[in-house]
């Protein structure tokens, strides 16, 4: 029994004493030490042991007997595997603290772990390795992190290509290539490369960037290159260092709040570049600094600003706030403190409280604000919808013009003979006016009875009516033609204030033309835009009705009494009319080459012309196909406009009326043709003249 137990109890402390060889104290992966290299390029990794973990280094610890082990856990895996160094390029190999890669590859990449152990003390720890690829058309990689280097502005500098040294041997000489964001620079300025070291003279915000050095040297008849970039940052330099700068509050300003509103109270301080300093700036509330506001209503907020053109310095900004604010709290000390190693600033905010604005004034600024808010938008209503709003107050305010005016039609249409004009007269024209609006229209064409003198009849129908619709386009303006007739005619009565004239451009004329020109500026003017002017209510109609006379429209039936179309005049009308026509006159004046001025100019009658009535004061005077000085008018007294169109011409002892603009020559006798076609010359102005068939 006693030998059983003794062999159970030695058993027992073999198994105790290689549990506790096997137990190993695991410090974690130490992501601080990441460690990247390029593809390509020797590496060396150095066992985070030696460096932070343990005060002794390698050599003592491996004459205490500890054994340094590696292992390593690749990208991807969970599996620890021995590093194997005994490989036959002898790529990977073991120095001491130091694992070597000549070269690393990307498939390096993963944690090593690094062990310190013997039979009794087990240690170890794991970080990070990355095998990086350079970008493409890049000397770098951007993933690659850059170790950065400060340089004071205007001064000289010196930076040195980092992690070059041992990874060859003394005795051989590398060679360095400096570039500047991956461009090669042969020649610097201000800048002198010497082997592993870049000579700064004058250090300038321009030269700010990443410096790349490439170590490119053989070992053991194989080339390797080491590359390591830089960052350079340029501050400002130590002359311009200065205390801090209050820029707010200041004793200039005065901050103003009404009780029960919001206080708000920036402080902005300026700091220059300080090497090793430090930047405060805090607000004092009657002696209490910000750690000790307990007030949910008190609230502080800070913003920086960098100062691009000097590096380093910054503007803080910190705002005071508080909610609510209180008669007595506008009251306190408000201070601002700034301050940094060479020195410090504080000053006061003053703050007052706000008189509020009297009531009056509100209430004076609310209703002068409604009350132009209302002549804004009546301004706007009245540009959009004018012509509704004025044809509106005629209707309803309007006086009726056609009472006792003595006149017959509303209106009289002037136009160019041709189908397409003719359509748009007697379709368009006259179906809304007549039809839809109850006016009046005189077509001369349509209402005019054949036989009798064309110029005293289209004279007559002028002044029967009240206004006079010219719809105006190239083929209007023809010479010769009755259209031009017409137009004339309706000057002569427009300038004697007896027809009032309107201009409708159905097509737009080519070229100028002087008269039409004149009349655009003292006549309305009304331009037709095609199809989208067709509807009875589009701004075509509108416009023209303001133009034409107003009128009372309370019988429907008597809007088309005398005027529908040719169609609507009955036979019956037609043979009344030419019944009158034949009966022999009362008076019949007597031949002559010259008028009486003895006989009444109202009782000279047209033919085919309208029955009379009121006078109007404006008179012509023509020749017809005879020579004979004719002469058209309508007022009992002396006309305030008279038209001439012909002129007395000498012959011998005798005195005959001519053309105006016909050369001077000896009488012939008159033909009597089945059609007489005689011409008119208007001697207002002597520049166009008439024929009429």
């Amino acid at each position: 029994m006693k030998i059983s137990f003794l062999l159970i109890c030695l058993l027992v402390l073999t198994v105790t004493r290689d549990c506790t060889s096997e137990r190993c104290d695991d410090w974690g992966e130490d992501t601080r030490k990441l460690t990247q290299a390029y593809d390509g390029e020797p590496v060396r990794l150095r066992c985070p042991l030696f460096e932070d973990y343990l005060k002794h280094n390698y050599s003592t610890a491996h004459s205490a007997g500890l054994t340094l082990m590696w292992y390593w856990t690749g990208k991807g895996k969970d599996l620890e595997e021995p590093i194997n160094i005994r490989l036959p390029d002898n790529r990977i190999s073991k120095d001491k603290d130091i694992l070597w890669f000549r070269p690393a590859l990307l498939n390096d990449t993963g944690n090593y772990t690094c062990m310190l152990r013997n039979t009794t003390f087990c240690l170890k720890i794991a970080f990070p390795f990355e095998v990086l690829k350079k970008d493409a058309d890049s000397c770098v990689s951007i993933n690659k992190a850059a170790e950065v280097v400060i340089f004071p502005l205007q001064d000289t500098a010196l930076l040195t290509c980092p992690d070059t040294t041992g990874y060859y041997p003394t005795d051989v000489t590398p060679t360095v290539n400096w570039y500047m964001n991956c461009i090669l620079v042969d020649g610097f300025v201000d800048r002198d490369p010497k082997g592993l070291s870049l000579q700064f003279i004058n250090v300038l915000q321009k030269y700010e960037g990443n410096y790349t050095c490439i170590v490119s040297y053989d070992e053991n008849g194989r080339p390797y290159n080491l590359t390591r970039t830089i960052y350079v940052k340029t501050i400002a330099s130590h002359l311009q260092a200065r205390p801090p700068v209050m820029i707010t509050p200041n004793d200039k300003q005065t901050f103003e709040f009404i009780a029960g509103g919001e206080l708000h109270i920036p402080c902005e301080v300026y700091f220059s570049y300080v090497n090793n300093s430090y930047t405060d700036i805090g607000w004092r509330i009657n002696g209490k600094s910000e750690g000790d506001f307990t007030d949910q209503r008190v609230l502080v907020n800070e913003s920086v600003t960098l100062d691009m053109g000097n590096p380093g310095a910054k503007t803080i900004k910190k705002e005071l706030r508080i909610k609510n604010i209180t008669p007595d709290e506008l009251k306190h000390n408000y201070t601002c403190t700034a301050k940094n190693t060479l020195g410090v600033v504080s000053r006061q905010a003053l703050v007052k409280e706000k008189v509020g604005t009297p009531r009056y004034i509100t209430e004076l600024a609310c209703g002068l604000g409604a009350t132009l808010f209302l002549v804004v938008c009546f301004v706007i209503v009245y540009h959009v919808y004018w012509l509704e709003m004025v044809l509106f107050y005629r209707a309803h305010f309007g006086t009726d013009e056609t009472i006792g005016d003595g006149k017959e039609y509303d209106v009289y249409v002037s136009y160019a003979r041709n189908a397409e004009e003719e359509e748009f007269v007697l379709v368009t024209l006259r179906g809304v006016l007549e039809n839809e609006f109850g006016y009046k229209l005189c077509i001369f064409d349509r209402d005019s009875l054949p036989g009798g003198n064309t110029v005293e009849a289209v004279f007559e129908f002028i002044q029967r009516s009240r206004r006079m619709i010219v719809v105006l386009s190239p083929d209007y303006l023809t010479d010769k033609s009755i259209s031009m007739l017409e137009l004339k005619l309706g000057i002569v009565c427009h300038n004697a204030v007896c027809t009032s004239l309107i201009i409708v451009e159905y097509k737009p004329l080519h070229g100028g033309h002087t008269t039409i020109s004149k009349l655009k500026e003292s006549v309305p003017f009304v331009r037709w835009e095609g199809e989208s002017s067709r509807r009875s209510s589009s701004k075509f109609w509108k416009a023209l009705r303001l133009s034409l006379p107003l009128r009372s429209l309370n019988t429907r039936s008597s809007w088309n009494e005398s005027c529908s179309s040719q169609s609507d005049i009955s036979l019956d009308q037609i043979s009344k009319k030419k019944r009158r026509l034949k009966e022999p006159s009362s008076v019949q004046p007597p031949k002559t080459n010259t008028i009486d001025r003895n006989v009444p100019l109202g009782s000279v009658k047209v033919k085919n012309g309208p029955k009379g009535g009121k006078a109007c004061q404006c008179c012509v005077t023509y020749c017809d196909s005879d020579n004979r000085l004719r002469s058209k008018c309508r007022a009992e007294a002396k006309p305030k406009w008279e038209t001439h169109l012909c002129k007395p011409v000498t012959y011998g002892n005798k005195t005959r009326w001519v053309q105006n603009g016909t050369v001077q020559q000896a009488p012939a006798p008159p033909p009597v043709p089945t059609f007489s076609l005689q011409q008119y010359t208007d001697l207002s102005n002597n520049n166009s003249d008439f024929y009429v068939l």
